[in-house]
């Protein structure tokens, strides 16, 4: 330790003067971005990290642990490096470099700073060593094995075995004849403990991959949590799930899917010390704006760093009730009580906040980016990330459905603790909530809800889909059962089970886009038992069991159309994915879990009980179990009863569907689905025999491809351009670049205005002065869409410069420079920064939208707590307010020279002819909240940061 320390001070004494406090890493896919590889000191001045690296396509940075020192090779563009080759490195942030790797080799990264302002990267593959003879880890035992064919018509095969089968609690060993993703043996051991469940099928393989989740679900249980972004990397107490093998942190959206899956029933108290980690209250001594609604504590739920700066770009942390909810089911009473006043209470801020701020009263939908679906590359238009005020004004399935999720919750505990008013209050934005997803999302042509809308100046729902959110409008009661049916009959599965999304997105790499994530996977299967989708449902529970057995692992996610944890393409390099990946991720081991526990003994826990409802499918009957007459799920714990289930299986049938359940027996008494807590003894037996096979529903959607093909019937187009916007007296004329084989929408002010177009051309004769536009295409063969093209209306807007006279700001312009090439306000938007445009004189009455022109570059666009979050007014003449309400300034991409300026999200304005008046104060970001006072950087540990460069104001007529 003390070697490496002063390693450190000399490295330290070399290097450029604003990171001289920090120690150096190399951080990367290939070890989680984590800083678990120093650069340590070699020589004079050589610093040197070796990473034994697998196959890929690595992104790379060196940087410190709080990454508020970055080195890249080029900080405006990425590189990959040629092993054996210098490279200058720049002493700043920019975008990840790549090293492409064929095989598992150890990699020398070495940096040179002889030259403390250019330090020198030179990265090398060391000779390989010769792999010692692997002995047979299964050898004198009896062996199972799980086997698969492969995309390419080969098989692959997971082996299992027991040192001591006959034990209560068994070990097991568990070898697979996959290429793994990170390297390491082809084989693991791992054994069964005391107070966890176990279950004994008949089946060992079955038996040990519920072990294996059991596992890495203590694995995952920890005492300690970091991440480089916080605390200066340093651990942080907390008896807690860390997220995965590569994520030592809690996430909000990872921590609540995975309870619901189906750690909460495990281990509630872990997941309530999790749940209350992402709550936090105001900092100390932080301006509250007065339209900041809740209690003087503030206390809400966090929403994690992201996309442009995190909250409200981002609305999903509201999928914490999903895990609240199934924590407050299984705690036990003097545990819950506390818990439930906490939750309310955080429950209620946050849904009042997110209606200030992230709901549009319009269509009555949330606002925000999809849930979990947070890489906006992956999928959302090419143009988005760069325009991420578009993305924070779409409305997205998924997270709508969790919002209406924590109403629901909010509603029944409110209720619970005699708080009628609120109760009613939220039923009824819960009530209308279903309506809206239902009147704007529903696509009755697809028989599926859309994943998405466009942003503004648009708004239409998108063909497109992901099915998270699809499995989430069933499972939460939003879609009906004619809805429920149809989306699982028509949402495509390939030969290794659903993708995330549909249509893939071109030009991508794997990482969402053509993937499967075994979590969402997870509630697909909740979905299809709900409706009794026995195709739906073996392809779920194939998905699951395949990824666990060949893995060694519940992995992060996986190629979907070949299942593997990295597809390997040469050929397109930067296609190459999942770009990362991790073992024992949280909520794919909750997925698993939840598979055995929930899907196939079919318990589930109730506020006052449990309830019954086995989902045993024919196939898995004959294939999983067709050696037993009877499985046993063992030591479940509830509320401190001990509970088995025990299912007794009739004979193997070769047809397809269900098994209905005939009886149920409690502690030898017939009993029904539901059992109550009052019901159970210490100790518990329960008895469920199934019968009938019933045919149940059997549609599925099936589709195939190359996983190298980089394009075809799985991809949707690239979302085309409108090239120009004209208006003349008949009318707008729009032109644009066709494409062979592609046909053309035209979307009027989010309506569909025309369809099937060939030309180029399209003249509007019945379109306003104050029309938008958008335009999409459509692939003819197989029928997928693209995103829709940027927005353009007809109406120039009045434009005013942040050098205009009539702007009055405490922070006078500056001129343009080298950077901006526009006169900009800089670093408005301390608690006390005054600004105001007068005297504005609107010509025409109609429909405004009202936007701040601005450049926010506190942080990445994919990272931060820093979104720009303001209180917009316009007043007229007589200083009455005709609007107000938040404006978002998101994180957008900076060049070292002209740099766009950028619009806010709107702010809607019904004006008459006449003079306004618009003013701008302070609102609030997750900057502002104590959890983030250790946060690395802008709006960490030098206070909240709600700064932006303002460049002028726009009123945009639209109607």
């Amino acid at each position: 330790m003390m070697r490496r320390l002063l390693a450190a001070a000399a490295l330290l004494a070399c290097l450029p003067a604003s990171a001289q406090d920090k120690h150096l890493y190399v951080r990367g896919a290939f070890n989680g971005w984590g800083t678990d590889n120093a650069l340590v000191k070699k020589g004079d001045k050589l610093w040197e990290a070796d990473i034994l690296v697998g196959p890929g396509n690595h992104a790379f940075k060196v940087g410190s642990g709080d990454w508020s020192d970055e080195w890249v090779v080029d900080s405006t563009r990425s590189v990959t490096v040629a092993p054996d080759t210098p490279y200058r490195l720049e002493t700043r942030a920019g975008p990840e470099d790549y090293l492409f790797v064929r095989q598992t080799g150890t990699y020398r990264f070495t940096v040179d700073t002889s030259v403390p302002a250019a330090p020198q990267l030179r990265v090398v593959r060391l000779a390989d060593r010769q792999a010692a003879a692997q002995s047979d880890p299964h050898a004198g035992r009896q062996v199972a094995q799980l086997a698969w064919p492969t995309w390419d018509g080969k098989q692959e095969n997971a082996r299992f075995s027991s040192p001591d089968a006959a034990a209560a609690l068994r070990g097991y060993t568990q070898s697979s004849s996959m290429n793994l993703r990170d390297p390491g043996p082809q084989h693991i051991s791992y054994r069964e403990e005391a107070g966890l469940p176990r279950i004994r099928t008949g089946n060992l393989a079955f038996d040990a991959l519920f072990a294996l989740a059991g596992a890495e679900m203590r694995l995952d249980s920890v005492s300690q949590i970091r991440d480089g972004n916080y605390n200066g990397g340093a651990p942080i107490p907390c008896e807690c799930f860390a997220t995965g093998e590569k994520w030592h942190y809690v996430w909000t959206r990872d921590l609540s899917y995975a309870a619901d899956l189906g750690l909460a029933m495990l281990d509630p108290q872990r997941v309530r010390n999790s749940l209350d980690f992402k709550l936090s209250g105001w900092r100390k001594g932080v301006d509250i704006p007065a339209q900041a609604a809740g209690t003087e504590d503030g206390l809400q739920i966090v929403q994690d760093t992201g996309s442009g700066g995190s909250w409200p770009v981002s609305t999903d942390r509201v999928t914490w009730a999903f895990a609240a909810e199934e924590a407050l089911r299984t705690l036990s009473p003097s545990e819950r009580a506390p818990f439930a006043r906490r939750a309310l209470q955080a429950l209620s801020n946050t849904i009042e906040n997110d209606r200030i701020a992230a709901f549009d009263p319009e269509s009555g939908l949330y606002t925000g980016e999809q849930s979990f679906l947070d890489w906006r590359d992956q999928s959302y238009a090419a143009w988005v990330p760069n325009q991420l005020a578009a993305m924070s004004t779409s409305k997205s399935l998924s997270t709508n459905v969790a919002h209406y999720q924590a109403l629901r919750l909010a509603a029944r505990l409110a209720r619970e603790q005699g708080q009628a008013a609120r109760a009613q209050r939220y039923e009824d934005w819960a009530a209308s909530l279903k309506r809206a997803i239902n009147a704007r999302l529903w696509l009755k042509d697809a028989g599926m809800y859309s994943s998405m809308t466009a942003g503004h100046l648009d708004g239409a729902p998108l063909h497109k889909f992901d099915w998270l959110g699809l499995a989430l409008a069933i499972t939460t009661g939003v879609a009906d059962d004619e809805q429920a049916r149809a989306i699982l009959a028509r949402y495509p599965h390939g030969p290794m089970g659903a993708p995330v999304i549909w249509p893939q997105q071109p030009g991508m790499p794997v990482y969402h886009n053509r993937a499967i994530w075994p979590f969402v996977t997870g509630y697909g299967l909740k979905a299809a038992a709900l409706v009794g989708n026995v195709a739906v449902a073996d392809a779920a529970y194939a998905t699951l069991m395949r990824g666990a057995a060949l893995n060694l692992s519940n992995m992060e996610n996986l190629e979907w159309l070949s299942g593997q944890p990295l597809l390997l393409d040469e050929a397109n390099p930067s296609l190459i994915g999942p770009v990362i990946n991790s073992r024992r991720q949280l909520w794919s081991v909750g997925a698993y879990l939840g598979m055995v526990i929930n899907g196939v003994f079919g318990v589930s826990a109730l506020d006052d009980g449990i309830a019954l409802r086995p989902f045993v499918t024919a196939r898995l009957r004959r294939e999983q179990f067709a050696g037993a007459n009877e499985i046993a799920l063992q030591d479940l714990r509830l509320h401190g009863k001990q509970i088995g289930v025990r299912l007794r299986l009739p004979a193997v049938s070769q047809d397809e569907g269900y098994y209905a359940v005939q009886q149920i027996r409690l502690n030898g008494k017939p009993a029904g689905h539901t059992i109550r807590l009052a019901q159970l003894r210490e100790r518990n037996d329960i008895e469920i025999v199934l019968g009938k096979l019933l045919p149940g529903q059997q549609a599925i959607r099936r589709v195939q491809d190359s996983p190298y093909a980089p394009g075809g019937a799985t991809f949707g187009p690239r979302e085309p351009a409108i090239v120009s916007l004209t208006r003349d007296k008949d009318g707008a004329v729009l032109k644009f670049a066709p494409e062979q084989g592609l046909v053309y929408s035209v979307y009027r002010d989010g309506k569909l205005a025309a369809d099937d177009l060939q030309s180029g051309e399209w003249r509007d004769r019945n379109g306003s002065a104050s029309a938008c536009y958008v335009l999409a295409a459509r692939d003819r063969a197989s029928g997928n869409r693209s995103h829709h093209s940027i927005p353009q209306c007809v109406d120039a807007g009045i434009e005013i410069g942040a050098d205009d006279p009539r702007i009055a700001s405490n922070i006078a312009a500056s001129a343009p420079d080298a950077q901006f090439s526009m006169p900009r306000i800089v670093g408005w938007g301390q608690p006390g920064d005054r600004f105001a445009v007068e005297r504005i004189e609107v010509a025409a009455p109609g429909r405004y939208q009202v936007q701040v022109r601005y450049h926010n570059a506190a942080n990445l666009v994919n990272l931060g707590i820093s979104n720009g979050m303001k209180w917009l007014m316009v007043k007229d003449a007589a200083g009455r307010t005709v609007a107000q309400g938040v404006v978002q300034m998101p994180h957008a991409p900076t060049a070292k020279s002209n740099t766009p300026a950028v619009y806010s999200t709107p702010l809607a304005a019904n004006l008459k002819t006449g003079r306004y008046r618009i003013e701008m104060s302070d609102f609030y970001n997750m900057s502002y909240l104590d959890s983030n006072s250790s946060f690395s950087g802008a709006g960490g540990g030098k206070g909240p940061y709600n700064r932006v460069d303002i460049m002028g104001v726009r009123l945009l007529r639209t109607r």
